[in-house]
């Protein structure tokens, strides 16, 4: 881990880190070095404003304050969490701290459909469950962690996370004229809580078009299929191989 911030600061460069994750890990750390898995890292000068922590299920309060104060991003990736049976992270109180929170999805082992939508949906939810509240985790909120928190959460809010003037054209067109969109009235609920991943006609990234009206122009499509494919096989050949 410390080679690690070493290469990081060196190369000034993003440090990704699974953080406070699972309770084994907060076990572990304590059994092992009598703290829990934050303090720890803050210990070893791996908390910076490069760092960005993944998941951060078990903080408490001082540590949600420690992960302000040094900067560092964190990314929530709650159906990952929901479908591992992680735990529910303190959004809530990560968002009253002014935490550099942001909105993930996690890798495909744990998380399907790697969908923002859904997570923005789920997100909403989970927190309005959890806290029994149903004013917690509003629609606005959950879309800001999607745009300008994901951004906040990196250090990049002066170049991308929302439309403004000198920022890079990062811009996704919503299709909202079908049934299911019909009617609307709060654009963030409606964002939030109707739109699908299905729904986006066209996607530009720093002015780039990479999908116009639902057909992606830098990709092959029929061709990323099929390597997917093939790669499915590959992976059902090796776990159906026996044990050394």
């Amino acid at each position: 881990l410390k080679m690690a911030e070493r290469l990081s600061k060196k190369h000034n460069s993003p440090l990704l880190i699974h953080l406070a994750e699972a309770q084994s890990e907060v076990d572990f750390v304590r059994k092992n070095k009598n703290m829990r898995p934050i303090e720890y890292a803050d210990k070893i000068g791996i908390l910076s404003n490069r760092t960005i922590a993944a998941h951060v299920i078990h903080a408490n309060q001082s540590e949600i304050e420690l992960l302000e104060k040094r900067g560092v991003g964190v990314a929530h990736n709650p159906e990952s969490n929901m479908k591992l049976a992680a735990g529910v992270a303190p959004v809530p109180s990560m968002i009253k701290k002014n935490v550099r929170l942001g909105l993930g999805t996690d890798g495909p082992a744990s998380n399907n459909d790697l969908s923002l939508w859904e997570e923005m949906d789920s997100a909403a939810k989970l927190h309005k469950i959890f806290s029994k509240d149903p004013k917690a985790a509003s629609a606005k909120e959950m879309f800001e962690l999607a745009t300008i928190g994901g951004a906040r959460a990196l250090h990049m809010e002066e170049k991308i996370g929302s439309l403004e003037t000198g920022k890079l054209a990062d811009i996704v067109l919503v299709d909202i004229d079908s049934l299911h969109h019909t009617p609307l009235y709060n654009v963030y609920s409606h964002l939030v809580y109707t739109v699908k991943s299905s729904d986006v006609s066209t996607v530009i990234v720093n002015g780039r078009v990479l999908m116009l009206k639902r057909t992606l122009v830098t990709l092959n499509e029929n061709r990323v299929k099929k390597e997917a494919n093939e790669y499915r096989k590959k992976i059902i050949a090796s776990l159906e191989q026996p044990k050394q």
